[in-house]
């Protein structure tokens, strides 16, 4: 495809599918990359224990901060520049972070590192966009699978990478991944020019607008925001415990325990062709339920292993199907603002991710891994509750 091409609805072919989805995954997997190496990152740096776990919530933050302000530019500026612009800013980010000689460069760093890697939620409307009417859900689902699978091998990834050239190099590896790919978009990136005349102003402050006026968007936001900073609670804690005696886990072995999540990956082809048959209702409950059950088993995982690989499956499982039940929604709402209805659903349930992360050292160090377990159950109760008795009602 050249790369003057604007035309809505031409095609994206194989190799630019691929190509929007491994993007996609590169991104994304840059705020999950320090989820198991927050205690290696914070000794190097000297950072208190109680602290580390925001590491990975400025990641967090910062994405949420890319979500509100720049995906939306999507709507204003021509598509491909806007992506390749906010690659290479990643680029630099990545890179300054591998060299950070301190805490506070480090965390300078990720809070930007976040908010550039939004720029996969860029690649997702612009897919939809460019994707014919009758292969726009196929194509989007290939790239949505691409972005997957980035966050869930993004902590195995990182963990070898740490245990063989250590954490610093995690990160520059990964700058130099985005920018190879970046170069490669450079060439086969097709341009898009939107139509929208809307300022900025006015489109930013339209997103506030939508999740007062969307009920549905709202409460499906907040739903997976309960999920997500389960999820979060979970692969920020879980690292350090097994890191700690009676597991004493070495990089490499946490890295062989978030293999486990990777199976959270068959829980979104799964929970789209259910939500295509009308069954969204009983399958946000089975996940929601089966988040507060994964807790329940984590219970037993300070002295079994067994206990957290179990809960680490069900809990990937649980807020995948989630995710993809609430996007199955939330599209449906109006098709002409997927791109603002996107930015508020990200953002919402980001901002729950960056809470459950920043939880997770200050609770662990304060309460235990039963303190974890307990907050990690509460959060997806709280919503299931809502979601049966509440929002039931209005259904």
């Amino acid at each position: 495809m050249p790369a003057d091409e604007t035309a809505e609805g031409s095609g994206l072919g194989p190799m630019l599918t691929f190509l929007f989805a491994v993007s996609c995954g590169a991104l994304a997997a840059n705020l999950y990359y320090a989820q198991p190496l927050v205690a290696l990152m914070g000794a190097d740096l000297g950072l208190p224990i109680a602290v580390e776990s925001a590491i990975v919530t400025l990641a967090q933050i910062g994405y949420a901060i890319g979500l509100v302000f720049l995906v939306p530019l999507g709507d204003l500026f021509e598509n491909r520049r806007l992506i390749l612009v906010t690659m290479a800013a990643n680029v630099v980010s990545l890179l300054g972070l591998a060299v950070a000689p301190g805490a506070a460069a480090l965390f300078a760093m990720m809070l930007v590192v976040g908010t550039t890697s939004a720029a996969a939620q860029m690649l997702v409307p612009l897919a939809a966009n460019l994707a014919p009417e009758k292969q726009r859900g196929a194509v989007v689902g290939n790239v949505m699978s691409g972005l997957l699978g980035g966050i869930l091998l993004a902590r195995p990834v990182s963990s070898f990478l740490a245990g063989i050239v250590g954490w610093r190099w995690v990160f520059g590896l990964s700058g130099a991944l985005i920018a190879a790919l970046a170069a490669i978009s450079l060439a086969l990136l097709p341009r898009r020019v939107p139509a929208g005349q809307r300022g900025y102003g006015a489109l930013i402050r339209s997103l506030g607008q939508l999740f007062v006026t969307e009920p549905v968007l709202r409460r499906r936001g907040l739903y997976h925001a309960a999920m997500f900073g389960a999820f979060s609670l979970f692969w920020t804690a879980a690292p350090i415990l097994l890191m700690r005696a009676p597991f004493n886990f070495t990089p490499s072995g946490v890295a062989l325990f978030a293999l486990a999540g990777v199976l959270g990956v068959f829980a979104a082809p799964v929970a789209g062709r259910l939500a295509d048959r009308g069954y969204t209702r009983i399958g946000t409950t089975a996940a929601l339920a089966m988040v507060v059950a994964a807790f329940a088993a984590a219970l037993f995982g300070t002295h079994s292993l067994m206990a957290l690989i179990v809960s680490a499956v069900m809990v990937d499982l649980g807020v995948q199907a989630n995710l993809v039940f609430g996007q199955r929604e939330i599209y449906g709402l109006a098709p002409d603002i997927r791109n603002r209805l996107n930015a508020v659903y990200m953002t919402t349930f980001f901002i729950g991710g960056a809470i459950g992360s920043a939880l997770a050292s200050p609770v662990l160090e304060a309460f235990g891994w039963l303190g974890i377990c307990v907050i990690g159950m509460a959060m997806p109760a709280v919503a299931l509750f809502y979601f049966v008795v509440v929002d039931g009602k209005k259904g």
